[in-house]
């Protein structure tokens, strides 16, 4: 499953899909782990230094590769220079599985290790550098998470999970909609909550399946407050914690003294996680796909590549855990 954290900045979202993904890989789940925020903090969350999250690779700087590798022999994509980040599989196409070895992973993900021998594959979109600033957003970043996720194929009991930019930024392109399960972590706040509202209504004609997770409550009036807030989409919270703390200051103690507490939450995102397969519908996620392939064509596209890149689309494709074997490199 695809799963997707986000929240305004300082809602703990970092804080929880790290503890997400410990959970998973403590069950000896497949999981990948994604950077895709402004602020690049999941690796430090999982438990690496700052020299070793420092030197992380950059997905976007591997965009070449990537695009190269994902095109494989597909006709209707004349170059990797005509692919943009929307860019939708077709025959030919190679595709990623969660659990396998590839020039994308091989250049991208780094594996990191975890409690007891658990270990994880972490990608990271890339920080923003000073040479970015005042010639570049930060969804030309994203972009090759975008492009990865269009061509993942992810079946029952396989796990990639993405730490989102901050706020509402998601929705300014269609990554939002690439996601079985969106988890939105909220404080018990006005402000806690307003990006839950953005969320919901942006969110509401594309299906997405949006669950609240309350964070830094404190006791019965927060709970009421997310509660009238945010109504059945509350699925659980999560307290004070001090594994979360000393974490935090570089000292993680090991993942089974988590709260007893902070664990059942866990559980209850792991199983409404796993729930979230029962409702996927390859058909309508290749329909989005396409969707936002080509309002980003006629937007910005065409005039960028210089090719036609509604001609990209194959009107017979339909991404799906059934295809034939990924064609590899010659």
């Amino acid at each position: 499953m695809k799963i997707a954290f986000v929240g305004k900045g300082g809602s703990g979202k970092t804080t929880l899909s790290s503890l997400f993904i410990r959970r998973l890989a403590a069950h000896r789940v497949p999981v990948i782990a994604v950077d895709a925020d402004i602020n690049q903090h999941l690796g430090a969350a999982l438990g690496l230094d700052e020299t070793e999250a420092a030197v992380l690779p950059a997905m976007g700087a591997h965009l070449p590769l990537i695009k190269d590798y994902l095109r494989g022999t597909n006709p209707r994509i004349a170059s990797a220079d005509t692919m943009i980040k929307t860019t939708p599989p077709g025959e030919g196409s190679r595709l990623l599985r969660v659990d396998e070895d590839n020039p994308v992973y091989a250049a991208c993900a780094r594996t990191v290790g975890l409690d007891e021998g658990t270990s994880v594959r972490l990608m990271a979109t890339g920080p923003f550098t000073e040479s970015d600033l005042g010639v570049a957003c930060y969804h030309s970043k994203v972009g090759a998470v975008e492009l990865c996720l269009n061509h993942l194929v992810d079946g029952p009991g396989e796990y990639v999970v993405v730490d989102m930019t901050a706020g509402s930024d998601s929705f300014a392109s269609g990554m939002f909609t690439r996601f079985d399960m969106t988890f939105l972590v909220a404080e018990p706040t006005r402000k806690g909550v307003s990006v839950y509202r953005q969320y919901k209504e942006y969110a509401r004609d594309f299906g997405i399946c949006l669950r609240v997770v309350g964070n830094k409550v404190q006791g019965q009036d927060d709970l009421d407050f997310l509660r009238d807030e945010v109504g059945d989409d509350l699925l659980t919270t999560f307290g004070h914690s001090d594994w979360v703390r000393a974490m935090e200051k570089g000292r993680p103690p090991l993942f089974e003294l988590l709260e007893g507490a902070n664990h059942q939450a866990l559980a209850a995102l792991h199983e409404a996680a796993d729930a979230s397969y029962e409702r996927r519908d390859w058909h309508r996620y290749t329909r989005q796909m396409v969707h936002f392939h080509l309002k980003n064509a006629e937007s910005w596209g065409n005039a960028k590549t210089g090719a036609d890149l509604a001609a990209q689309v194959d009107p017979a494709f339909v991404l799906g855990e059934r295809l034939p074997a990924t064609p590899q490199p010659a």
